[in-house]
């Protein structure tokens, strides 16, 4: 809460007060900061105090002092002025209370824009972000098309019930259509709608569709928090972004430094397991099957040695069978899936890397019912780099400018089941190198090149524009 300055300027406060008493409230101006409206209040509040007193004073007979109002008709006029200068100073309370500007903070390892309702005083919060670009295939091109699309428009909606209980969730629109009964030509959806239980800043509880704890896209997925305008492969492939499921669990920060996040949720469905990765045996929310569980934990930590740095990691572990037959047998599919990352942001300096790996068990069975080789390992990485190099060339400069480069490697078929042969053509490397501005910290603007190769086989590098913004 904003607390009033401790010295008032009491020259402007009197000339104030006699603006009020000779001026309708709606022909003020709009005070230009938050010192100028606690001057106004604490002026208007003065005259209304001065004029309660007054009323009291007045006698109900005709024998008045001459310093109160001389008639029944002045009284009434007095009533009126405080009920219009009692209104103005709500409306100026209220002003205080929602900024002009908003401040955007991540808070329990969210988006800043999904982090909203956190720092909300009580009651409704709205945010949201969007991306759009067009994309033109280059090399290898085949039947491709060029594209250009609206990929996502998102809505954050919270409700802070009190301090201790509050809701937070995300609805999505993608490809600018609800598909037209194609979900490639988009689809809307809920990315995640739980609720939150502060009980101790050691151990917070969370319910609901919630964003499992892996990577750095997964929770933070806003376009302006990473380059290029397409996610990196390795978190939408080895980690299937968005990946979110119905469980419950904890969250919190051990101490200031070290922070953790830990859930049961649904377990993966494994007839969605495909060559490509496990991405289509996430449930979604969306009657997800749950015969089976899945257990995820995350942990970060933030030495105050090295300002800027974070290092952590992830597991997740749980059967995914669903208590389904895999040409003809029942199987458990233990999966497995963890990561480690690291993220060192000094002064212009961004710099990223990830690593994930995974596992899966009775992969022959699951890839017999698939038709199709599903790999027992899987692994992905990459690192990235850019630096804002605006303020070199122009030190009192506001904008962002950053050339970057992504390396990134990745092979769904790591290791093919027993009985199947390698696909070589999952077998990855990407190279992008781009360009993010940021004309206010609000909105980028994007280009990047990425160059793909394939162990087997032709891939189409591409070229994407586009933008995004947070709310």
């Amino acid at each position: 809460m904003f607390a009033p300055p401790r010295s008032a300027n009491l020259l402007l406060a009197s000339s104030i007060a006699t603006l009020l008493s000779t001026s309708p409230a709606w022909a003020l101006d709009k005070p230009q900061t938050m010192e100028d409206m606690w001057k106004i209040i604490q002026a208007q509040q003065k005259q209304i105090d001065e004029m309660k007193a007054a009323i009291k004073q007045t006698p109900a007979s005709n024998n008045i002092a001459s310093t109160s109002p001389s008639t029944p008709n002045d009284v009434k006029k007095l009533e009126r002025k405080t009920d219009v200068l009692s209104e103005e100073v709500e409306k100026l309370r209220t002003n205080l209370s929602i900024p002009e500007e908003a401040k955007y903070k991540s808070a329990y390892g969210l988006g800043p824009a999904a982090s909203k309702v956190y720092a909300a005083g009580k009651g409704l919060s709205i945010g949201g972000y969007g991306e759009g670009s067009y994309q033109t295939k280059v090399g290898d091109k085949g039947d491709s098309k060029d594209t250009a699309d609206m990929e996502r428009m998102v809505i954050y909606a919270g409700y802070k019930f009190t301090d201790k209980i509050l809701f937070n969730s995300e609805i999505e629109f993608e490809h600018g259509s609800t598909g037209e009964g194609s979900e490639e030509k988009g689809e809307v959806s809920v990315e995640f709608a739980s609720l939150d239980f502060f009980i101790d800043p050691r151990a917070n509880a969370r319910a609901g569709l919630v964003l499992m704890p892996m990577g750095f896209i997964n929770r933070i997925h806003e376009p302006l928090f990473y380059f290029g305008n397409q996610r990196p492969m390795v978190e939408q492939r080895i980690i299937p972004s968005t990946w979110r499921e119905m469980g419950v669990g904890l969250f919190g920060a051990i101490t200031p430094n070290l922070t953790y996040t830990a859930y049961v949720v649904n377990g993966l469905d494994a007839k969605g397991f495909t060559s490509d990765g496990i991405r289509e045996g996430r449930g979604g929310g969306s009657n997800a099957k749950a015969e089976n569980f899945g257990y995820v934990a995350r942990v970060d930590y933030d030495p105050d040695m090295i300002p800027g740095l974070s290092v952590g990691g992830s597991a997740y572990v749980g059967n995914s069978g669903q208590s389904q037959l895999f040409a003809g047998k029942q199987a458990d599919v233990f999966t497995q899936l963890y990561e480690a990352h690291m993220q060192w942001k000094y002064r212009g300096l961004e710099f990223r890397t990830l690593g994930s790996w995974g596992h899966i068990n009775d992969a022959a069975l699951v890839s017999a019912s698939a038709g199709e080789v599903i790999g027992s390992q899987n692994f992905g990485w990459y690192a990235e780099a850019g630096y804002d190099v605006l303020p070199l060339l122009l030190p009192d400069t506001t904008h962002y400018l950053a050339p970057f480069f992504r390396y990134e490697k990745l092979d769904t078929v790591a290791k093919a089941a027993a009985g199947w042969s390698d696909d070589l053509t999952k077998d990855w490397q990407i190279y992008q190198v781009g360009l993010q501005y940021k004309p206010i910290p609000n909105v980028v603007i994007k280009a990047d090149y990425r160059n793909f190769v394939a162990k087997q086989g032709p891939l189409a590098d591409d070229f994407n524009l586009g933008f995004g913004f947070i709310f």
